[in-house]
């Protein structure tokens, strides 16, 4: 099997599973402070233009979010891998440029899996979930972190109000995130010699970036460019997601 027939055998699938539900993950890189400033700016972003779709958003943990809604994974699957801001802090006294990373993670939630996991391999810890003090979310350990030994992911939710539902959340993400895996190792093994690793879940390629000073941002790799930086952090991510949807979706 070659690269183009990997591609349309997986793309069937997926069409055929109608993927109506994502995990969103967002996670700062390099640039200390400034880096988390842009993952917060991100994660922003795509809430808000899922309220645009009309999609269902809800909160895991810190910048990990379950969204639900007809063609979310079309729209958001280009989306993973590393974003780069350049722009000047407002600590900067001197005016200087910093660049700082965050990278995104587009995890399909998908209703049948092959994915097999041993007990044994789980290492499982509760703890109380954060929230405002006297809440019954305090009071009780209701957070779940898993650790799943043999690939060492590690996967946490804290947003629902009881251990076994957190649980399930969790054991979800862990399930999306071993299958993301897979599907890069599997798309890396077909593409071979191929630059191009789009929609194989590669979260080390630098994708795309946002020149704050030049009111720029550049996908880079159709190699195009948007302005009004300001409405596309507000939402407005329409023609971008588009425009990779045409120039990728059906290469």
């Amino acid at each position: 099997m070659d690269w183009q027939e990997w591609k349309k055998n997986k793309e069937n699938v997926e069409t055929k599973e109608s993927l109506n539900e994502i995990i969103l993950e967002v996670r700062a890189g390099a640039g200390g402070d400034e880096a988390d400033i842009f993952a917060h700016d991100l994660a922003n972003m795509y809430i808000n233009f899922a309220k645009s779709q009309n999609w269902q958003v809800s909160l895991i943990s810190d910048l990990v979010y379950e969204i639900k809604g007809v063609g979310v994974y079309e729209k958001l699957r280009y989306e993973t891998g590393v974003h780069r801001i350049q722009r000047v802090p407002e600590t900067e006294k001197m005016g200087r440029v910093h660049t700082s990373t965050a990278s995104i993670a587009i995890l399909p939630i998908r209703k049948k899996t092959t994915i097999e996991i041993k007990p044994g391999d789980l290492e499982i810890e509760t703890s109380r979930a954060g929230g405002a003090g006297g809440q019954n979310v305090n009071k009780v350990e209701t957070a779940v972190r898993i650790i799943h030994k043999p690939s060492g992911i590690d996967v946490r939710s804290t947003a629902e109000r009881s251990q076994l539902k957190n649980r399930e959340k969790a054991m979800s993400i862990l399930i999306a995130k071993l299958e993301a895996l897979k599907e890069e190792e599997e798309a890396k093994k077909y593409a071979g010699e191929r630059k191009s690793q789009i929609g194989t879940a590669d979260r080390s390629e630098k994708i795309r970036t946002y020149n704050i000073l030049q009111d720029r941002i550049t996908d880079h790799r159709i190699k195009k460019s948007w302005h009004n930086i300001e409405k596309i952090f507000k939402g407005e991510i329409e023609p971008i997601v588009r425009t990779l949807k045409e120039d990728y979706g059906h290469e």
